[in-house]
């Protein structure tokens, strides 16, 4: 069996993800923001997180992989610079009460 990487340094993760999330990441000792614990970032639109993510230096963890990804292509063909990604999925983590915990432990 392979190492397990280093986690990512930086975390941005998308409105839809709980703030306990973050915060058991950052109990990890990884530094982790979520949008949705705060208001400058709640409700914004996708390109505004994705600019939110790249000025802040974060990887933006999120469930909008097709949203995101038109933006991320559309970025790149302009040679603007966009943010890391981590993309997740319903499939690999279903919405159930150990949702949370798989999260983490995969980031």
């Amino acid at each position: 069996m392979s190492p397990r990487p280093d986690p990512p340094d930086t975390l941005l993760l998308d409105e839809m993800f709980s703030p306990l999330i973050a915060a058991s990441l950052v109990a990890r000792g990884i530094d982790c923001q979520a949008a949705a614990a705060q208001p400058t970032l709640r409700s914004l639109d996708d390109h505004d997180v994705l600019e939110a993510a790249l000025d802040a230096g974060r990887i933006l963890v999120t469930n909008n992989v097709v949203d995101f990804e038109i933006l991320r292509r559309r970025r790149e063909a302009e040679g603007r610079p966009v943010p890391g990604f981590v993309y997740t999925s319903d499939g690999r983590f279903p919405r159930d009460r150990a949702f949370g915990g798989r999260l983490v432990a995969a980031l």
